[in-house]
């Protein structure tokens, strides 16, 4: 095996260059049936996502779900469109660019900032070429899924390995898997709740919706459930909300096998149906706003939920690139860096004072 290697490195350079890697989940190029095609054949190929036989799956996948899937994802996807592209995509630029920016004014030197997405354009592999061509000597890894998952943060970390086994001579990396607990994003949840509660009324219920993954990952050791639990319990009692005003459910469900429960959409049509008038719903599983969250939630939900018999129904947007959630990014990569004058001093005893 030949491996990428590099042979103009700049000995004296002053200081290493540093960089951040943003992943998330990706994108297709357009809402074309072949682009959806390609896209959800290389998402849906990763053994990560997708936990059976992959013999069975390689059938199940070619024979039974390209055929048709594509063309009703083309459609959805025509639905959250933009002149400028995918909203995923625009979301995750804005970010790229304004954590560049806040990364280099409070460190005072130049922090480089690529977008990496796991499937479809700006893959991964794009993403770590350019930063060899810069000459990055460290690295931090931010998946931009707050709660950890083997399907998502694992199957970032897979493609990030697999890239760098290519190379010669690696960087400094530093991962970061998850961020479900960090006290400033808890606050960004709930200051973003609270401002549509201001803005809107209180809700008689507030749902936060994750997305959903198979019931048979959390009975293997997933975590991510219980990460998921435990960002709801926490913005709660930051808002001092009690369990009757709230609900954690799932959505996203993809064939007929059980996944984790409550189902979004079945709680909605439940709730309107037993007399729920208004309700609010809220995704902190999702970092940007995309297909599952603009589709899915704020356009089906709102649908479902008017037409069995609900009044008001709000979505309350993803974080994308507001000011504070670029700050707690900027604030949770700063802290992985090695930089001595960012780390805390530890306090050392003699051996004196240990024995005494």
């Amino acid at each position: 095996m030949g491996y990428i290697g590099q042979t103009d490195y700049p000995h004296e350079a002053p200081q290493p260059k540093r960089a951040v890697l943003l992943c998330n989940l990706g994108t297709p190029d357009d809402t074309s049936t072949s682009a959806l095609r390609r896209y959800l054949k290389q998402f849906l190929s990763d053994p990560r996502v997708i936990e059976v036989n992959p013999w069975l799956w390689k059938i199940i996948l070619n024979c039974f779900i390209l055929p048709f899937r594509p063309k009703k994802s083309a459609a959805m996807y025509k639905k959250v469109w933009t002149e400028q592209g995918s909203p995923l995509l625009l979301h995750s630029l804005e970010q790229k660019k304004k954590l560049q920016l806040a990364l280099t004014q409070q460190l005072g030197q130049e922090v480089i900032v690529e977008l990496a997405m796991c499937y479809g354009a700006h893959s991964v592999a794009e993403a770590v070429a350019s930063l060899k061509a810069q000459d990055v000597r460290e690295v931090v890894v931010l998946p931009l899924y707050p709660q950890y998952c083997a399907a998502t943060t694992a199957a970032t970390f897979d493609a990030v390995a697999q890239e760098y086994m290519r190379y010669r001579w690696v960087p400094q990396l530093h991962f970061i898997h998850g961020y479900h607990q960090e006290p400033l994003f808890i606050e960004a949840i709930a200051r973003s709740i609270q401002q549509h509660i201001t803005a809107h009324g209180q809700p008689e219920t507030l749902i936060f919706s994750y997305h959903g993954t198979p019931k048979s990952y959390r009975m293997q050791g997933d975590p991510y459930a219980c990460f998921c639990l435990q960002t709801t319990r926490l913005v709660c009692a930051q808002l001092k909300l009690s369990d009757d005003q709230v609900m954690t459910t799932f959505q996203s469900r993809f064939g007929k096998q059980e996944w984790l429960k409550p189902y979004t959409d079945e709680v909605l049509e439940d709730l309107a149906q037993k007399g729920t008038r208004h309700v609010a719903v809220i995704c902190p599983g999702f970092s940007a706003d995309c297909l599952e969250t603009l589709e899915e939630i704020a356009q089906e939900g709102r649908d479902s939920f008017l037409e069995h018999g609900g009044e008001v129904y709000h979505y309350i947007p993803a974080l994308n690139s507001t000011q504070e959630h670029i700050d707690f990014l900027a604030m949770l990569t700063m802290r992985s860096f090695s930089i001595p004058s960012l780390r805390p001093v530890v306090a050392t005893k003699t051996v004196e004072e240990s024995v005494s």
